[in-house]
């Protein structure tokens, strides 16, 4: 007998990013969300940087991301506001077609701020489940 249950949150990815996909191990939980498209960087649906300039490696590219980030843990507003900004946990959702690196410096900036625990969205694939008779 093989039982499987769960439960999943749905986390929307904007329309111009493309998730990679991949098995997930767990639930996704409340965190701030810094989304990554082919051209844009959001932090909580703000914009805050270009993807050209973090490749460019612009001075000072990264210090808006900096800047919004601890907004976001001074301007708690609401309880799901809250319970993102005192997780200290980030969630990004790059597209597939940014360069690791852009996603490398937001990591890096992002535990410079404080939020160490960092997971990367996908979309889930089905697992495959060997079972035995």
């Amino acid at each position: 007998l093989l039982v499987n249950s769960g439960s999943v949150e749905v986390v929307e990815a904007p329309k111009d990013v493309k998730l990679p996909e991949s098995v997930v191990q767990s639930k996704p939980r409340e965190t701030v969300v810094i989304s990554i498209s082919a051209e844009e960087v959001l932090v909580q649906g703000k914009l805050v940087a270009f993807v050209e300039d973090i490749l460019n490696d612009e001075a000072n590219a990264v210090g808006p991301i900096n800047a919004r980030l601890a907004e976001l843990k001074q301007s708690v507003i609401g309880i799901n506001t809250k319970t993102a900004a005192e997780s200290q946990e980030v969630t990004i959702l790059a597209d597939r077609s940014v360069p690791f690196t852009v996603v490398k410096t937001v990591m890096s900036t992002c535990t410079a701020e404080g939020y160490e625990n960092v997971s990367l969205a996908v979309i889930q694939k089905n697992a495959q489940i060997a079972s035995t008779s």
